[in-house]
């Protein structure tokens, strides 16, 4: 009986390492996709016309049904192992393409020039480029047969405000619909001078994702804000960013080399955002990448933002040390040279050096084997004093370091004060005023200028997690309160925040001046204020984002899904890029 005890139990021991070692390994194929380069591009094509040869770009048409003529450009070696559309010889010579179609001329209202996703970068945009014979603006409406699917709306950002020529990228196409739109010549006065209406039957997705989202009415009963949605980094759909409208229906699909966008810079009529694990890229309003910012040997992690004028500041990996997502890097957006900016390690070896690689039984064992001892998530340059407010999800803690580009030098830190205790880096945290919980494992840290404060105050806005975890610092045990969580997924007794502190430099202090609950997210996750003073906030692992009113109750909230989690959804007008 003993020796079948003794087996049973090797049996047990032995499944058990099993089912670790296939829940690492299915982990570690997920994380590696987030860096992954899109291997291929999906694309149905319509009816071969010619190519040309000088250029390189193939010529087809009706790619999709439609009661318009409806063509698609191609570049001749799209489907060779290697190609990307994020690639701005390819770029220059679609657009050679499409200007020479818009040299033939005499295209109108109701016989348009319609390229299908012209540049390869929104499977569902739709190129229009037409005269008319009045100064206009185009409004245009996109219906569909299912009523469940809203009228949608919109004002095209065209080449003049009013005026003959109208170019644009209309967004809006329901994706696996058939598609009724409306346009609209509209003039100074607001008059509609003339109206034509056609129809397109759009693919599905190219990401496979669905075309809606559910939608769940909160308490609040004020209006949402005009604009998009745009989710980025649902773990298994790497590659791609999703732009939702109100009522969660997708209006376009943007295509990425792989990555995700972290975050959109407006920059006028045009937008950066990361187009894969170390590329940045700079968008024209019609979808055309007009830049694109190698990162050599440094592969983004989690943000990116405005730096000092004409540089982006940005989290980031270097590929050839033995850490990870502990650097700051600067891109100079006129010369594309990348420059680092801070090596975390050796700003704080005294403590990184006391630091350990996460192991396989750890909290964040997807990261098993690597040196991801402060795991940085998001950055805010502060130009007046050459300094950046970086988030720290691995040590719960907000740094602000300044003299990034000369010598830099640690400011001040914000969290539990107890865990710097003994390393050497005490001396810099900030004294807590009031009695409440500090962050744990926040995300999308946020200075906030008040000119009604006295000058060395500010607010930071967070989204705290309020999930403790730390894989590489296991000697430490901290001493925590019922209301942290300590569960990786759901946990009905907890609840993560928006926080709002308000420090003072002057006074060394920080204190808790407001903030509200949201759905419990151990990791990822962020939260967005809007200019109308609504909320975005999204809670990653549960995967449900919500618009909240001033006072931080739910208003709508939408439920998605992924693997994994979703990273972050923000939300913008696009007014000046798409719209007007």
């Amino acid at each position: 009986m003993k020796k079948k005890i003794l087996v049973g139990a090797a049996i047990l021991v032995v499944l058990a390492a099993v089912i670790l070692t296939g829940v690492l390994v299915v982990s570690k194929y997920l994380v590696g996709g987030e860096k992954r380069a899109r291997d291929k591009w999906e694309i149905e094509t319509g009816t071969y016309t010619f190519t040309d040869d000088e250029i390189n770009v193939q010529m087809y048409r009706q790619p999709v049904e439609a009661s318009i003529e409806v063509a698609q450009i191609l570049p001749g070696e799209y489907e060779q192992e290697g190609f990307t559309y994020y690639d701005e010889e390819v770029q220059q010579r679609l657009a050679q393409s499409l200007m020479t179609m818009m040299a033939r001329g005499g295209y109108t209202m109701d016989a348009p020039l319609a390229v299908l996703n012209p540049f390869g970068t929104g499977s569902n945009g739709l190129y229009l480029y037409f005269t008319t014979d009045y100064n206009c603006q185009i409004r245009y409406t996109v219906t569909t047969d299912d009523e469940s699917i809203p009228a949608y709306t919109a004002t095209a950002n065209s080449a003049q405000e009013f005026g003959k020529v109208q170019e644009f990228l209309l967004i809006g196409l329901v994706p696996g619909q058939e598609n009724q739109v409306t346009l609209e010549a509209v003039n100074r006065q607001g008059e509609v001078k003339q109206s034509f209406t056609f129809t397109i039957q759009m693919p599905e997705t190219t990401s496979g994702h669905p075309n809606r989202l559910e939608a769940t009415e909160g308490e609040s009963t004020a209006e949402m804000s005009e604009g998009l949605f745009y989710a980025m980094g649902l773990s298994d759909y790497y590659g791609y960013t999703f732009f939702f409208d109100n009522d969660g229906i997708l209006r376009y699909e943007m295509l990425l080399d792989g990555y995700h966008s972290d975050r959109i810079l407006s920059l006028g009529d045009q937008i950066l955002a990361c187009v894969g694990s170390n590329k940045i890229a700079r968008i024209s309003r019609i979808g055309q990448v007009l830049q694109v910012y190698d990162l050599g040997r440094f592969e983004l992690h989690h943000d990116f933002h405005w730096g000092p004028d004409g540089e982006l500041v940005a989290l980031a990996t270097n590929t050839e040390g033995e850490t990870v997502e502990d650097q700051l890097i600067a891109i100079d957006m006129e010369s594309g040279e990348v420059t680092l900016l801070v090596d975390f390690s050796a700003l704080m070896n005294d403590y990184f050096v006391t630091t350990e690689k996460v192991a396989a039984n750890s909290s964040f064992f997807w990261q098993a084997g690597l040196w991801d001892w402060l795991h940085l998530n998001s950055v805010q340059y502060l130009e007046e004093e050459d300094a950046v407010v970086v988030s720290s999800r691995e040590t719960s803690t907000i740094l602000k370091v300044k003299n990034v580009h000369e010598e830099p030098a640690i400011d001040w830190m914000i969290g539990d004060e107890a865990f710097w205790q003994g390393t050497g880096f005490a001396q810099y945290s900030l004294t807590r005023e009031g009695d409440f919980t500090p962050q744990y494992g926040q995300h999308d840290v946020t200075v906030i200028y008040d000119e009604s404060l006295p000058e060395g105050q500010y607010y930071l806005r967070m989204f705290d997690n309020n999930y403790w975890a730390n894989s590489t610092r296991t000697g430490y045990t901290p001493t925590l309160p019922d209301s942290v969580g300590q569960a990786l997924t759901e946990d009905e007794s907890i609840v993560s925040h928006v926080y709002y502190y308000l420090v003072d430099e002057n006074a060394g202090t920080f204190r808790l001046a407001w903030s509200f609950d949201v759905p419990y997210s151990s990791v990822v996750s962020n939260a967005q204020l809007l200019e109308g003073g609504n909320y975005v906030v999204n809670s990653g692992v549960p995967q449900v984002y919500g618009e909240y009113d001033s006072e931080g109750n739910l208003i709508r909230s939408f439920q998605y899904h992924s693997m994994m989690n979703g990273y972050r959804v923000m939300k913008d007008d696009f007014v000046g890029y798409w719209f007007r």
